[in-house]
């Protein structure tokens, strides 16, 4: 098999094809005039054919200039189309975020209109994750986490005190008039806060014992739709439950609330270059939503 011709021959090849000038194409790639001649006569050599006809006034494609130009422009196309798909229109106005998958779609997303009201020229990229990486990634701006703060290689910035409270369907509320209620209802529980319904029904006083719960789901996203389908009540993060409540999707059946031991942190690389303004607009911003200011 033929070994891949350089990627930057291609791309010399295909713009001067599509712009019939050399001197275009290397306008529109940022190189020399003659640098295009020598990528395009270094492929025509690998190739053992010539792709272009030269003359004084343009340049022509030869019969297999035209056959091997579409696969050239479709693989080039490709790689475009990947590249963007995965990491992104990397311009100075745009930023990445990653975060819990349930933070994403439970409390970034429904404020993100009014973040781009604000801001339009910021492009943002939401990426989730369900569990917790042991390394921040390289091509994320802007990275939150629920944990106890304790990550190698980064320094975590917390976002606020998280508080733990009960979440059911609002027509399950009459039926929850008192804690010890509790005890007629399936438990919904999420791997992760495997302490959650233990340390809540000490603070209560319900001495049923935990394992009675019935289902087990790996994100609070999956026990939201659980408790809005009236399968039972979960336990949320306080600011999680808050938009659900006020959309009319769940309800807190009772006041009690007990301090959650994991908190979202923002985190930074120990070897953190600047961050361009735009990260920095939509850091503050994320701190402000976090804090419960009113940013939505």
């Amino acid at each position: 098999m033929q070994a891949l011709p350089n990627l930057l021959w291609l791309r010399s090849f295909e713009a001067a094809s599509r712009l019939r000038s050399f001197t275009a194409a290397g306008n529109e790639l940022g190189l020399t005039q003659a640098a295009i001649s020598t990528h395009i006569s270094a492929l025509e050599s690998q190739l053992g054919h010539q792709l272009l006809e030269r003359t004084t006034r343009k340049i022509e494609l030869t019969a297999s200039g035209r056959a091997y130009l579409p696969a050239v422009r479709k693989a080039l196309q490709e790689l475009a189309v990947s590249t963007e798909g995965l990491f992104g229109n990397r311009t100075a106005g745009s930023v990445t975020i990653r975060a819990p998958i349930s933070e994403c779609v439970l409390l970034i997303a429904p404020a993100l209109p009014a973040f781009r009201d604000m801001y339009p020229d910021i492009e943002i990229r939401l990426l989730s994750a369900i569990w917790a990486d042991t390394v921040l990634e390289t091509g994320i701006d802007i990275e939150i986490r629920l944990g106890d703060g304790n990550w190698p290689g980064v320094r975590a910035e917390p976002l606020g005190t998280e508080f733990i409270v009960p979440v059911c369907h609002p027509n399950l509320v009459k039926s929850l008039k008192k804690p010890s209620d509790l005890s007629d209802f399936d438990r919904i529980h999420t791997l992760g806060f495997d302490d959650h319904w233990s340390r809540y029904c000490d603070a209560i006083g319900l001495k049923t014992r935990p394992e009675t719960s019935k289902i087990t789901v790996d994100t609070s996203l999956a026990a939201v739709e659980l408790a809005a389908a009236q399968s039972g009540v979960a336990l949320l993060l306080e600011r999680v439950a808050m938009n659900l409540v006020a959309a009319g999707r769940l309800a807190v059946p009772f006041e009690e609330k007990i301090p959650s031991v994991q908190t979202h942190y923002l985190l930074h690389r120990d070897t953190d270059q600047s961050q361009s303004p735009a990260a920095r607009t939509v850091e503050t911003w994320l701190r402000g939503l976090f804090a419960g200011s009113d940013q939505r």
